[in-house]
């Protein structure tokens, strides 16, 4: 009944709140090292906490050579995969539906003319396919970093299962979601910025089921939505965490985002199952390696509060 599932409510806001009161950071910390494979998986790890790590990666050749100049030397006239939207928001809601952007092909210099504002292309541009485009589509740049984080894959005894390369305009934002795979998420140039949430916020996080559509971005600046013919509708969350809508999403306002900078030379790491929506200083360069999380009874755990909180919220 109205009493049994308002006690439900009020013992999954308490898993939020003894989260924070037990091991949970207020602030994102900083390490001035990197954690050797076991402090890192006790640290870390087991406990689901992220970190940013500073000269991380300051070993890397591409950390001095990866200008615009040599990457355009380097790569070229290579044809790469460009996620293009109307307002910088790929894999969002908008319009009652979720937005998957435009997939152009096309020369990587051509992708640099309009970062660099040589040639002006109506829409936002993105370089952030997944599926370890790093490795497909930029082989070339490969000598210039570490192929895996060597701590990272002695803790979890496995390499990556992905490594990605991003980079994009100011104006491409992604909206907040979250992963099944330990993240570590390197900056090279630039700055991204991170709000985070634990996943043990998820009773405060809004889901709903969406249409998936596609944009279609004209040279005019004009754009179509095309919707996905025959598709299962798509889980998503429709509110945006810098301006929260709490008049529609009130139980949003018990969670507690943490925000952190991830400039050049630093590394996050992002656990398995965090909530987090990112933004980027203009042509901000990252490489990211996705190591897959273990289903373990942690992922067991964050499956019954999300089962809970569905029940709870009549979803």
């Amino acid at each position: 009944g109205r009493w049994g599932m308002e006690a439900v409510r009020r013992g999954l806001r308490r898993v939020g709140e003894e989260a924070r009161e037990l091991y949970l950071n207020q602030t994102v910390p900083y390490l001035d090292r990197a954690p050797t494979p076991l402090e890192f998986h006790r640290d870390w790890l087991s406990p689901n906490r992220p970190f940013v790590l500073r000269n991380a990666i300051n070993h890397w050749p591409a950390l001095s050579k990866w200008t615009t100049g040599y990457l355009r030397e380097t790569v070229g006239k290579q044809a790469v995969s460009v996620a293009v939207t109307p307002n910088g928001y790929a894999d969002a809601v908008y319009q009652n539906r979720f937005l998957m952007p435009e997939e152009r092909r096309m020369a990587f210099e051509d992708f640099l003319d309009v970062i660099e504002g040589r040639k002006a292309r109506a829409g936002v541009f993105y370089i952030q396919k997944q599926c370890s485009n790093l490795t497909d589509e930029f082989p070339q740049l490969l000598p210039d970093l570490d192929s895996h984080i060597p701590w990272m894959s002695e803790a979890l005894g496995k390499k990556p299962d992905a490594v990605n390369f991003w980079l994009g305009e100011a104006a491409a934002v992604t909206s907040l979601h979250k992963d099944h795979y330990e993240n570590l998420y390197c900056v090279i140039s630039g700055e991204k910025h991170f709000l985070l949430l634990p996943p043990t916020d998820r009773p405060f996080i809004p889901y709903e089921l969406f249409q998936p559509a596609t944009y279609k971005v004209y040279e005019d600046g004009s754009f179509d939505v095309i919707d996905v013919e025959n598709a299962d509708k798509v889980p998503w969350i429709p509110l945006d965490p810098l301006d929260p809508d709490l008049s529609r999403y009130p139980e949003y306002s018990c969670a507690r985002p943490v925000q952190c900078t991830v400039r050049a030379g630093e590394m996050l790491y992002l656990p398995s199952l965090w909530f987090h929506h990112v933004q980027q200083s203009h042509s901000c360069i990252a490489v990211n390696f996705w190591y897959d999380m273990e289903y373990d009874i942690k992922y067991n755990y964050f499956q019954f509060l999300d089962s809970v909180t569905k029940a709870a919220s009549g979803v």
